[in-house]
């Protein structure tokens, strides 16, 4: 083994232990997570009282118009469909979700992604997109519905 050799080995190594145990880098304004953790699907044992997040867009209708443009600008309607009735990814306009439906859950469905196709989306949205497309979402089948789909 020559000097040279064994001197850039073991400056590579102490670089990779002065790395070990630092700080992750920080990315650009992402989605964070709900501040309480928020439980998905079916949760056993009896009801408790679960606190969490409130979407501060609940019942804005100008956020669900800003949701249905982020759900078609992030080409959601590619696995969702046009107006969230399926595809290959599950209809949104339906009763039956397996993750919940409650806004906190969608919140973390999005950020965090799912299992079998959701990408989590946490990188690329902010907590605030977020919130409008859970208003949008959660407007579907409603009167509040922004660009209902034709009846009849």
């Amino acid at each position: 083994m020559t000097v040279s050799y064994a001197l850039t080995v073991g400056a590579g190594v102490i670089v990779l232990v002065a790395a070990c145990g630092g700080t992750p880098p920080h990315g650009g304004a992402t989605a964070a997570a709900p501040p309480a953790v928020t439980a998905v699907g079916p949760i056993p044992g009896p009801p408790t009282a679960v606190n969490s997040p409130a979407n501060p867009y609940a019942d804005d209708r100008t956020a669900m118009g800003e949701g249905r443009q982020l759900f078609v600008r992030f080409n959601c309607s590619g696995c969702h469909g046009g107006r969230a009735g399926g595809g290959m990814g599950p209809s949104l306009r339906d009763v039956d979700w397996l993750y919940g439906n409650s806004d906190a859950q969608l919140f973390s469905t999005i950020v965090e992604g799912r299992a079998h196709g959701m990408p989590s989306w946490q990188t690329r949205l902010t907590a605030d997109q977020v919130w409008k497309l859970v208003s949008y979402i959660k407007a579907l089948r409603t009167r509040n519905e922004p660009q209902a789909p034709p009846t009849g």
